[in-house]
């Protein structure tokens, strides 16, 4: 039985790798639910997990599923324990806490681009990891999962994997700028004085009226020339 477990969930990791990328160490965000289950199974997480899918593994969490826990009291205290072990994920409710189900939804939302496992199949691409029995069990691709790869396949939709792809395979091949470079070459070069200004500034200053010191300069020469002229006209007539 053990095996044939692991057969199904070999199977279903490689449909979730090659339509959504997800990737080892696989990230498995619990939640309070999922620990109670494990608690009352007495499934040791971190020693079966990696031994049923055959990988890495992280258990995760978060703030909320932790505050949830705090206020369900003595009943979820152990399963609170658990959840206090794994890694907390930031999740985007700081200030007020939701509940551990919405929050999971928050998580893998914009097409789950950090690939965690969760207990919920309300989005595609998400892989669910449930207890049954006190077993262990890595779910099927829901129908909604499958209808979505379906429609990547025939062109309708680009899932989020692909357009990572994409993008990477552009920035190797330079194909996409960099936004620093894009700001430096819309920033105009600071260049001085325009020449054909700075002479049509000097034929506005040689065009000028004369100044004060030139006009009477121009008065003492005519002065001087009609001087001059009468006396030379004087001693004509001595003459």
């Amino acid at each position: 039985m053990k095996i044939t477990r692991q057969k199904h969930a070999k199977k279903h990791l490689g449909f979730f790798r090659n339509n959504f990328g997800v990737r080892e160490p696989y990230q498995i965000l619990l939640d309070g639910t999922f620990c109670q289950a494990a608690l009352r199974g007495r499934i040791q997480l971190r020693e079966q997990l990696p031994r049923y899918l055959m990988a890495e593994t992280q258990l995760c969490t978060t703030r909320c599923v932790l505050k949830e826990l705090e206020t369900l009291g003595k009943d979820l205290y152990g399963a609170k324990l658990i959840a206090q072990k794994c890694q907390v994920r930031n999740c985007p409710h700081f200030k007020n806490a939701v509940s551990g189900s919405e929050c999971l939804l928050s998580m893998v939302e914009e097409g789950n681009p950090h690939h965690y496992f969760v207990a919920t199949q309300k989005q595609p691409g998400v892989p669910l990891l449930f207890i049954i029995q006190n077993t262990m069990v890595l779910d099927k691709p829901s129908s909604k999962t499958i209808a979505f790869v379906k429609s990547v396949e025939s062109g309708q939709l680009v899932s989020v994997h692909e357009k990572q792809s994409i993008k990477q395979l552009k920035e190797e091949q330079g194909l996409v700028k960099n936004p620093e470079q894009r700001r430096t070459k819309k920033r105009k070069k600071t260049s001085g004085p325009n020449p054909l200004s700075c002479l049509k500034k000097k034929k506005k200053a040689q065009g000028t009226q004369p100044s004060a010191s030139e006009k009477k300069r121009k008065r003492k020469r005519i002065r001087n020339r009609s001087t001059s002229k009468a006396l030379s006209e004087q001693q004509i007539t001595e003459g």
